[in-house]
């Protein structure tokens, strides 16, 4: 059983990686806070008594799930509501604000050491390749993110998902073809 501080600590440590494949998938930041704390809150109650082994899986698929309701709300939605700019906050800057770009972890001294003109080559770098991910079909999206964002292998990826491991290999294989294929013709080869 995992221990209070197994758990909070456990929380700590996909926080930011569980808010950026959100974010991959929903594109609207506010909904992917919304959406992995909801996962995390979900994890604690109704998981938390769990062996800290099993809360990497167990935290994949409440966050997968959690995200095809978002998806199936916003169509319910989308649905009943035709112009949904009404219901649109009037605040011009509520978009502006990236909360990983204002992030600072402590002690990353090899982004410090670089110079300046390569810190903006890696982030321009970064930024298209964030842009190309986005671009991915959502399952492939959700099959490249689970296998090399989280570092999960091909057997937790399927259980994740919900879906063989052939499956998981085809849509990483075509996520690698396509992002590899769109950055060379934009220059980048990684």
């Amino acid at each position: 059983m995992a221990s209070e501080q197994e758990l909070s600590d456990f929380l700590k440590s996909v926080d930011k990686r569980a808010f950026k494949r959100t974010v991959y998938h929903v594109r609207d930041d506010e909904a992917a806070l919304d959406i992995v704390q909801d996962s995390m809150i979900k994890l604690t109650e109704h998981y938390g008594d769990k062996p800290v082994n099993e809360l990497p899986m167990l935290f994949q698929r409440i966050l997968s799930n959690s995200t095809l309701d978002w998806f199936r709300r916003q169509k319910t939605r989308n649905a009943l509501f035709t112009s949904l700019s009404d219901f649109e906050s009037s605040s011009d800057d509520a978009g502006d604000f990236d909360l990983l770009e204002n992030y600072v972890i402590e002690g990353d001294a090899r982004e410090a050491s670089q110079s300046a003109e390569d810190q903006i080559r890696r982030k321009q770098i970064f930024n298209e390749i964030e842009k190309e991910i986005q671009e991915l079909p959502a399952r492939q999206r959700e099959a490249f993110l689970m296998r090399y964002w989280e570092e999960m292998d091909v057997a937790e990826t399927a259980a994740a998902m919900g879906c063989s491991e052939g499956s998981v290999k085809t849509h990483c294989f075509r996520a690698v073809q396509t992002l590899s294929k769109a950055l060379k013709a934009k220059g980048i080869e990684l």
